[in-house]
């Protein structure tokens, strides 16, 4: 298998120094007159830039040498922050040809800074290495392909053990390999202030189907029950959650429809929960979503 991540990619490099007012006119004037250079004026009391920093350094480690970042401790060489103008920090400035040609100040989020590079270089720096792998392991989860996704994301969690959405769609690749304990303890760590992004609810939804179709059991006798009484709610929900976790989408979306059009608040309205489950799985663009999201309307504004 292709390693997707290198474990080295946003490493600092030759591409991320300490600064100083006696370095200053080597590590960024001269040095600006081959690539862009960017200035992060800092100090250890600044919150913003303690964020700042961080995302600095591995959009500009990930840059593969388009542009080098000189850190400048502003208490230890004010002189420089004076130099500049500074008023306020964290200030960034971006510096061409031995000139300052654009500065922002503030914590920007990874988009912005990665636009105000790649305007100041004049070219675009790309993807970095998680992201790419982020890219392909979702390909792969779409395609159903277990050994591609299954690698790429183990290896974001190597270069990035916390990535919250690394884990949430490692946790599907398990449930698709019916490793559903594996899954629970993954998605048992991740931060509970994580609990709200789309792909970790997503996944503990995925698990949430998968362990009710552990407990339904298998389709054929499942099948028989309901057809030979339409009206045993309770055998309809076993089916339906049996054939979710067989893949079955539709015919299990369809069977919890019925449930509704029976008795739409049955087992407080059971039938709907598992129903907006599936739409969270699957994802609010996929065919299947869209044709039982207009079932359940129909059957609730009717």
């Amino acid at each position: 298998m292709e390693t997707l991540v290198d474990s080295n990619a946003g490493s600092p490099g030759n591409w991320i120094i300490d600064g100083t007012a006696e370095s200053f006119n080597a590590d960024v004037v001269t040095a600006s007159q081959e690539r862009l250079v960017l200035v992060d004026l800092w100090a250890p009391w600044c919150g913003p830039c303690k964020q700042l920093g961080p995302v600095l350094e591995k959009i500009v480690g990930n840059a593969g040498g388009a542009v080098s970042l000189v850190k400048i401790d502003i208490d230890q060489n004010p002189q420089i922050a004076q130099a500049l103008r500074v008023q306020s920090i964290p200030a960034v400035f971006a510096f061409k040809n031995g000139q300052p040609v654009d500065a922002f100040m503030g914590a920007l989020p990874e988009s912005e800074i990665k636009k105000f590079i790649e305007k100041n270089a004049g070219a675009a720096i790309g993807p970095s290495p998680v992201e790419a792998a982020m890219e392909a392991g979702l390909a792969a989860l779409e395609e159903e392909n277990i050994e591609v996704a299954l690698a790429a994301f183990a290896q974001i969690l190597d270069v990035e053990p916390e990535n919250a959405e690394a884990k949430a769609h490692l946790a599907r690749v398990y449930l698709m390999m019916s490793e559903t304990e594996a899954a629970q303890n993954l998605l048992d760590t991740i931060d509970d202030k994580e609990k709200d992004n789309p792909a970790v609810s997503a996944a503990f939804a995925a698990l949430s189907l998968a362990e009710n179709a552990a407990n339904a059991g298998d389709l054929a006798p499942l099948l028989a029950k309901v057809d030979s009484d339409p009206e045993d709610l309770d055998a309809r929900l076993d089916l339906a959650r049996a054939q979710i976790g067989a893949g079955q989408h539709k015919e299990g979306g369809d069977n919890l429809l019925e449930i509704i059009r029976r008795d739409r608040e049955w087992k407080d309205a059971i039938a709907r929960q598992e129903l907006l489950k599936l739409f969270e799985v699957l994802g609010p663009m996929h065919d299947i979503t869209k044709d039982l999201r207009r079932g359940l309307s129909s059957l609730l504004f009717s």
